[in-house]
């Protein structure tokens, strides 16, 4: 199994333990990724609202690059996966957007057929690569562990282009966590916003959602939570005590990862997986380990 491997700019930068973490759980399972390393970022929804067109042209680039080595692209941010989707959408349903797009490309040599297929970790391990089989790699089942899921927006939306799951139902966190043994908790925040995208502009909100999803996991009795999406990590782990000091709750909730909790059940030692930094302690998920 190979991919086009799209890590996004979070991943190399505030949470390389998302970088290490994906690239340890890879090796194990046998999936290789070759890295776009001349990739640009997706433009994270922010260039889309001053420059929608170079937004296509930027992440229609990192397709054909793909292309150009016959792969499909493995993402391992939300944020990406929900831009680059939406670009992709566009394209495939606008043929003049399309044309337009790659007489700016040729430019530079690259053209975009509209071959390729945008898939983050999450869709990977449960899809491509089966929870059966990944259940049949675990080492160290989640068995004492109740997960909070929590899915964040551009996993799930927009829905026209991501064709994943559904937005108001969705089950592939619950079943991963599943096969490695947890039990995943139910609360009502695990399929709305983390805060993030308002995080700098209207901090007291963004910290308000945030606090709001982290005390009802705790409510549901959930010793972590985990998350496919690095700018979901930052609002709940990096902010969570300053948000949780907002609101006046005297809790704590650890934040793992999708790759890091893949990774702990597949035996993986907690310090290669960069569980130490975390804002948020793992100590007690980690005991005994």
């Amino acid at each position: 199994m190979r991919f086009a491997y799209y890590p996004g700019c979070v991943a190399k930068s505030t949470a390389t333990e998302l970088y290490d973490s994906t690239a340890l759980v890879a090796q194990k399972l046998g999936i290789e990724l070759v890295e776009l390393t001349a990739a640009s970022c997706c433009g994270a929804g922010v260039i889309n609202e001053g420059e929608p067109y170079w937004n296509i042209v930027l992440n229609a680039r990192t397709f054909a690059m793909a292309e150009d080595l016959g792969l499909d692209i493995l993402t391992i941010c939300s944020t990406c996966q929900g831009v680059l989707s939406q670009v992709k959408w566009q394209l495939d349903q606008d043929p003049k957007m399309m044309e337009k797009t790659n007489e700016t490309l040729a430019k530079i040599s690259m053209k975009y057929q509209g071959k390729v297929k945008i898939k983050h970790l999450q869709c990977v391990l449960t899809e491509d690569y089966g929870l059966g089989k990944l259940e049949e790699q675990v080492v160290k089942p989640l068995k004492r562990f109740k997960v909070a899921p929590f899915y964040g927006c551009y996993q799930l939306r927009p829905v026209e282009a991501l064709q994943f799951e559904s937005h108001e139902k969705p089950a592939s966190l619950e079943q991963l966590i599943s096969a490695l043994g947890g039990e995943p908790v139910d609360y009502e925040g695990r399929t709305k916003c983390c805060g993030f995208p308002i995080l700098f502009v209207q901090r007291d909100t963004a910290f308000e959602m945030a606090a709001t999803y982290l005390n009802e996991a705790k409510k549901a009795n959930a010793d972590f939570m985990v998350t496919p999406c690095p700018l979901c990590h930052i609002s709940l782990d990096i902010y969570q005590k300053k948000a949780l000091n907002q609101m006046k709750l005297g809790i704590n909730l650890p934040v793992m990862h999708l790759s890091q909790m893949v990774g702990y059940a597949l035996g993986l030692a907690p310090q290669k997986l960069g569980f130490s930094r975390h804002m948020v302690s793992m100590a007690e998920v980690l005991r005994g380990s």
